[in-house]
């Protein structure tokens, strides 16, 4: 895991796309701010975890089931 140090009003950028911006820090909170193009979707990690786990469910999948679907597909290349 890459950690930065960036205070307010300082931004990283991921790829040329992705722009991320700390916009506030009070407490043990840090506020954030995303640009970011449409077509690129940007969770909460709690809520893309529920979005992947009612993905799995839909399709019939339990967790690991994906993990070694993957890993099936990538000892396919």
């Amino acid at each position: 895991m890459l950690i930065l140090t960036r205070k307010v009003g300082e931004s990283i950028r991921i790829g040329d796309d992705i722009e991320v911006m700390v916009t506030a820090v009070d407490q043990n909170k840090v506020r954030l701010g995303i640009r970011s193009p449409r077509h690129i979707p940007v969770f909460r990690e709690e809520i893309y975890r529920k979005i992947q786990e009612e993905n799995r469910e839909a399709v019939g999948l339990e967790a690991g089931d994906l993990d070694e679907m993957l890993s099936q597909y990538a000892e396919r290349k």
